[in-house]
């Protein structure tokens, strides 16, 4: 069956979601705008480019968007982390900038912060005339937050906080607007009072005066040119015994009284902490939403690239071939843009989770915002690291062109590279989702009555001989096609990987057990583990968003779409499902050959699904696209001297 011309409009209303109004919005009020990068501005000149982006998202009033209704907000807390994935369709300074002046400064204000903070902050942070910093990241301490070295001392004599740097380690480092805009940053800080560490805790710490000069006590010097994000300003804080007024502790999870006596509505030090970082997984949602909205840029520009290029003379015809009817180039690219279209899915349903637990009346669900974390670290780090794959494989398919600055390619790829770093090293953050589901998996047995927990390791033995005698075998004999028998193999390896880890890293409990040795040795078993875990909360995303599609022939290309993402992830691990016994050797050559087929079956509609996106046509300015078929073959290079194409 042949699925008929799909509008892209349809497509589209699939795509945008629950949030399609705020998308149309941005796409009004910035479409026609050139928000792109330019390699040759100067790095002072991207920052003034940037900063007139900044003022033209406060104008719109966008940001407010975010905040609580006291402040003149609505609190539509999806609303405002989907406004800001569209940024990722312009230049992604501006993106990361708006993220740290609204989402990380404002956010952490708003969350951590009191009603004095809001009444006093606020108003201003959310119409840019207060541009702050979140200054948590140190020379030494990046993704090991709980044992950053500035300190925050309480004295009760004058009623302040002395922040200081104790040594080069402890200096913050890469902080977004704070080499040239910000003015009042963020800190994150060990808090001591009465001479007794209470862990960390974030104060307002003004770091310039009104005519921008740093502020006694505070040392400000520039990370300088980097890779990518040059609109960026980052760089670097000192304190030197910097005294700011008791009140400028964000006291919602802990305060101090004037006779310096510490106090927190939670007593828990560590459950403290991680309650206080928790309010701030907006940021880590947002960063894979941009990487999200930069990875469709690459595709559609690549994708029409390939719709548009011809190389090498078909015998038959006698016509040269455009790049995207070869299956070589169809497996560059319809492969990722159907996990891009699946990361899509899986980060519309991760927003609509933050929005059920952060909105004003929301669900204040312990259990539920503990799950929203773990996702939140496997999306950002799957998303993030397919962007980074995605644009070098579009660069790549778009030959010499796509290494042509004017085609915006080579500044994708530049820009998003630090996203696999930032809100959370990737590594780190999968650490972090093998860490939760073991606890949560050790939490499940350890409930079971002996007779269950005998049966579980009874289930554990046969599982291995299982693998050893071939058993699994009868998963392979499964339509590939079929989407349940699809979920059961993602499944399966989810669960195995995880049930092998969990017995590995019991023996860390064995009396006199090493146990770092135990943990570092199984540290790419966990990070398995975990990337199964991911794949397949993206798979059962996506699979859930195609069965709601009302349109027939877009549900059809859409179910078509999700079997390309869970065919290409079963046969990038078909490997591991080989050596353990859920695939045999001949059903990973059904797998290859329904890949393939499946890439025959969406190319006619890759120019439709990259539309699809609905990204501005102003943002996707890339002269390789202005080059007509006749102009090829000429051998025409400037697509300025060219008519365009339709």
């Amino acid at each position: 069956m042949t699925t008929p011309e799909i509008d892209p409009l349809a497509i589209r209303r699939v795509l945008d979601g629950r949030w399609s109004a705020v998308r149309d919005e941005v796409r009004a009020q910035l479409g026609q705008q050139r928000l792109l990068p330019d390699p040759d501005l100067t790095t002072e000149q991207h920052r003034d480019r940037v900063a007139h982006g900044m003022r033209l998202i406060a104008e719109s009033g966008r940001p407010r968007t975010g905040f609580d209704a006291a402040r003149g907000g609505r609190g539509d807390v999806g609303a405002v982390v989907t406004g800001f994935q569209m940024l990722g369709y312009g230049d992604l300074s501006l993106l990361v900038k708006a993220g740290v002046q609204w989402g990380l400064f404002g956010g952490a204000v708003q969350a951590l912060g009191t009603e004095r903070h809001h009444a006093r902050h606020l108003e201003r942070i959310i119409t840019g005339e207060l541009p702050g910093c979140f200054a948590m990241t140190e020379t030494g301490h990046g993704s090991d937050v709980q044992h950053l070295r500035t300190t925050a001392t309480y004295d009760p004599d004058t009623r302040e906080f002395v922040v200081h740097t104790p040594d080069a380690a402890a200096r913050k480092d890469y902080i977004g607007n704070a080499a040239r805009d910000g003015r009042v940053a963020v800190v994150f800080a060990q808090l001591v009072t009465r001479g007794e560490s209470h862990g960390v805790h974030a104060l307002l710490v003004p770091i310039r005066d009104a005519s921008g000069a740093a502020l006694p006590g505070v040392t400000i010097s520039d990370c300088g040119r980097k890779a990518g994000l040059n609109g960026v300003d980052n760089g670097r804080l000192v304190f030197d015994s910097v005294r700011v007024p008791r009140e400028n502790l964000l006291d919602r999870y802990g305060d101090v009284a004037e006779d310096g006596t510490y106090s927190s509505p939670i007593d828990n030090p560590t459950r403290r902490f991680f309650t206080m970082l928790g309010t701030l997984v907006r940021g880590r949602i947002s960063v894979a939403g941009g990487a999200g909205a930069a990875t469709q840029k690459a595709l559609a520009i690549a994708v029409r690239y390939g719709d548009l290029r011809r190389q090498f003379t078909d015998p038959t015809s006698g016509e040269e071939v455009v790049l995207l009817d070869y299956l070589v180039h169809q497996r560059k690219l319809l492969p990722a843009l159907a996990t891009t279209y699946a990361m899509q899915f899986a980060q519309e349903d991760l927003v609509g989770r933050m929005h059920a637990l952060q909105a004003p009346g929301g669900e204040r669900d312990e259990a539920g915002q503990r799950e929203l974390e773990t996702r939140a670290a496997g999306i950002k780090a799957i998303a993030t690291w397919h962007a980074t794959a995605t644009i070098q494989t579009c660069r790549e398919a778009c030959g010499g062109a796509g290494y042509l600055a004017e085609n915006q390619l080579p500044q994708l790829k530049a820009d998003t590279d630090v996203f696999t770093t930032f809100e959370g090293d990737n590594t780190v953050l999968l650490q972090l989702v093998a860490k939760t589901l073991l606890s949560d998996h050790a939490h499940r047995v350890g409930r079971l009555d002996p007779l269950r927990k005998a049966g579980f390791a009874a289930g554990l033995a046969a599982d291995t001989v299982a693998e050893r005698t071939g058993l699994r075998t009868l998963l392979s004999r499964g339509d590939l096609r079929e989407r349940a028998h699809q979920r059961r193999l993602f499944r399966a390896r989810e669960e195995h990987l995880l049930a092998g880890a969990a017995r590995r890293m019991r023996r860390a409990l064995a009396p006199g057990a090493d146990r770092f040795a135990v943990f570092n040795g199984a540290q790419d078993h966990l990070l398995q583990a975990a990337r199964a875990h991911v794949d397949r909360v993206v798979l059962d995303a996506s699979a859930e968003a195609v069965e709601r599609v009302e349109d027939p022939a877009v549900r059809e290309l859409l179910d078509r779409l999700c079997s390309l993402h869970a065919l290409s992830r079963l046969e990038a691990e078909r490997a591991w499902y080989v050596e353990h016994g859920y695939l045999t050797a001949a059903r990973t050559k059904v797998l290859v050959a329904a890949v393939n087929a499946l890439c025959a079956e969406v190319r006619p509609h890759a120019r439709a699904l990259v539309d699809g996106f609905g990204i501005p046509e102003p943002w996707l300015a890339a002269p390789m696209l202005g080059v007509d078929a006749e102009a090829q073959r000429r051998g025409d290079a400037r697509a300025d001297d060219l008519a365009a194409v339709g």
